[in-house]
């Protein structure tokens, strides 16, 4: 008879891990979409690299979807503002809503697991960038997906796990980075299109399906 009980418990217990896991998962492929603009999809469909960030941190990933909610948000309302340069996709309000975002999750679930959860966000932009998908409205490339990784790192100095720093103090810690020139940013003209390093546009139709091309990272604070 105890025996039977104890097989029905590990049987509720196994089954209602599970179902947690299962809702993380979703959860964090929700972060995924919002971070890149995307409409979510089937959670089954999840990339592979999104899943072991999960299987490694599932009791974290509730969390990262809060503070993904919450980066999305306040870049969006900073982009309306005259306090960065507007431009979400490359610009210093790109950089902005990564740098925010990692050192949000610093606070909240740590170091360790805020850079492999930025990691593995880019090798999804690899794997959208294969199918030929967007991120932020244009097809990502090796350009952007480094620029992200600099000023993701950018974004964990500026925290510390458990200290907390009013929302507002940390949007402007992370602004005033920007501006020192601490991130990276995708060398453009006036017009927003993508210059090489010594300064030639280049067209929009040689960068379509190249993961690698002559687009430049400068400065955060390098001017169009």
């Amino acid at each position: 008879m105890f025996e039977t009980k104890r097989l029905i418990t590990q049987n509720f217990i196994n089954k209602n891990v599970l179902r947690k896991y299962i809702v993380f998962i979703f959860f964090l492929h929700i972060s995924h979409c919002i971070q890149t603009q995307t409409k979510p999809k089937n959670f089954f469909d999840l990339s592979r690299p999104a899943k072991n960030w999960v299987v490694f941190h599932p009791f974290k990933a509730k969390r990262a979807l809060k503070i993904s909610l919450e980066a999305q948000r306040i870049s969006d309302s900073i982009k309306q503002t005259n306090l960065l340069d507007g431009d979400s996709d490359g610009g210093q309000v790109d950089a902005f809503r990564h740098a925010f975002w990692m050192a949000r999750l610093h606070q909240e679930i740590g170091l360790s697991a805020a850079r492999s959860l930025g990691k593995k966000h880019e090798k999804e932009n690899y794997l959208t960038f294969k199918k030929n998908q967007l991120e932020n409205k244009s097809v990502p490339d090796k350009i952007a997906s480094t620029m992200d990784l600099h000023n993701n790192e950018e974004g964990l100095k500026l925290t510390t796990k458990g200290i907390k720093v009013p929302i507002n103090g940390l949007v402007f810690r992370v602004i005033n980075a920007i501006k020192r020139g601490d991130m990276k940013i995708i060398k453009k003209d006036k017009n927003g299109k993508s210059l090489t390093c010594n300064g030639k546009k280049i067209p929009k139709e040689t960068l379509i399906g190249k993961w690698k091309n002559n687009r430049c990272l400068v400065a955060s604070n390098i001017k169009h």
